[in-house]
């Protein structure tokens, strides 16, 4: 039975991926573009715990908090450089 629901989810987050890519591809502004990308960061980070639990290691346990911390980081990032023109001061 939880090999249905993994099925579920897997291909619930991989159409929110599909979603987002449609944003990004047609986002009216960058805000929409910076959203998207950050969503994407979100969903990636549910498959890699979705795989990992599916998988029954935790190698991508740890590979989801990269994930999180690189998707948060170059999300301030680009927001930044979109605010002032510069990332660093």
């Amino acid at each position: 039975m939880l090999i249905y629901a993994l099925y579920f989810a897997f291909g619930c987050y991989g159409l929110g991926l599909l979603f987002n890519l449609w944003r990004i591809a047609r986002g009216p502004d960058s805000a929409d573009r910076i959203l998207a990308l950050d969503t994407i960061v979100i969903n990636v980070i549910a498959l890699l715990v979705l795989y990992g639990i599916w998988r029954g290691t935790t190698i991508y346990f740890e590979a989801a908090m990269l994930a999180a911390m690189v998707g948060f980081v170059s999300t301030v990032a680009y927001c930044r450089f979109i605010l002032r023109g510069d990332i660093i001061e």
